[in-house]
């Protein structure tokens, strides 16, 4: 940083508190309901998507759990809306 920011010790004035509007934390943390499965998966995927998510440092199960939600979100949208919610998402 080449430009150094240069304090005064003049008085404050026309100081405006501002209530507390941001949530607790705990309500920051979303949580959907979640249902364990068992589910066999073929040792290419697993091998495929461990690889990926030590990539971008982020639990691998956490990639497929996401990959199904949007695969599901497409099939719930209306036929004319699903196929350009994909087309959006391919960027």
């Amino acid at each position: 940083m080449k430009n150094k920011i240069h304090y005064s010790d003049e008085p404050m004035e026309d100081l405006k508190f501002i209530t507390d509007f941001l949530p607790p934390p705990h309500e920051l943390v979303l949580k959907e309901e979640g249902v364990k499965v068992t589910l066999s998966l073929s040792r290419q995927t697993v091998d495929f998507f461990k690889a990926e998510a030590a990539k971008r440092r982020t639990p691998y199960q956490r990639m497929i759990r996401r990959l199904l939600d949007i695969y599901v979100q497409g099939r719930l949208l209306p036929r004319g809306r699903a196929g350009k919610a994909r087309r959006a998402q391919r960027g």
